[in-house]
């Protein structure tokens, strides 16, 4: 079987398009003249370059993102941790397979870092967690990093998934994992949007 190739129109020229175009930068902007939503871009844009790397990156709390619960590490919360894969294991998946949202383990403060909903904070009731959310930030580990050294991810992030905030607060009221964190060294590790 031959195929005739399919017609073509002729090109016609553009009009009013220069023969070149000279791409030299004509504005010179302050620092202050920038939009402050491009300067947030810019970050947003460096972390995620930073994330390709395998490098942590810093993201902002709250917004479209997530909140964070933060907790004591231990066995009492080791075991919400458990409870929180067969509270999120899909039907059909795997009884061995991790399914709780994402959960940093900071072995040097001995902290987990629950990501939970954004908007958390404003309804968080146990007494066995501290939630923080805007204009607090958070240094995520690597992607890749499981294990120590350093902040890893005890449970990874998969898709959009996060922790349920009521089946959590719920748990963690029933294991009392503590120490508590303390408030003032919990902000600063943290820190505040400026």
């Amino acid at each position: 079987m031959t195929r005739s190739p399919l017609p073509q129109r002729a090109a016609k020229p553009l009009r009013g398009v220069p023969g070149s175009i000279d791409f030299k930068p004509t504005l010179d902007a302050a620092p202050e003249d920038v939009a402050q939503d491009m300067g947030d871009l810019a970050a947003r844009v460096r972390n995620l370059m930073d994330l390709q790397h395998g490098k942590p990156i810093r993201l902002p709390l709250g917004g479209r993102f997530f909140d964070a619960v933060v907790t004591a590490s231990g066995p009492e919360a080791h075991a919400v941790v458990d409870l929180m894969d067969e509270v999120q294991r899909l039907r059909g998946a795997r009884s061995d397979a991790p399914a709780c949202g994402p959960v940093i383990e900071d072995p040097e403060r001995d902290w987990l870092i629950w990501l939970v909903p954004p908007d958390t904070h404003a309804v968080w009731e146990s007494d066995y967690g501290i939630c923080r959310g805007a204009p607090h930030e958070l240094v995520l580990p690597p992607m890749q990093r499981t294990g120590p050294p350093g902040s890893y991810w005890l449970r990874p992030c998969r898709g959009d998934r996060l922790v349920p905030r009521w089946p959590l607060a719920d748990l963690l009221d029933r294991f009392q994992p503590g120490p508590i964190p303390r408030d003032d060294l919990l902000d600063s590790f943290l820190g505040t949007i400026s």
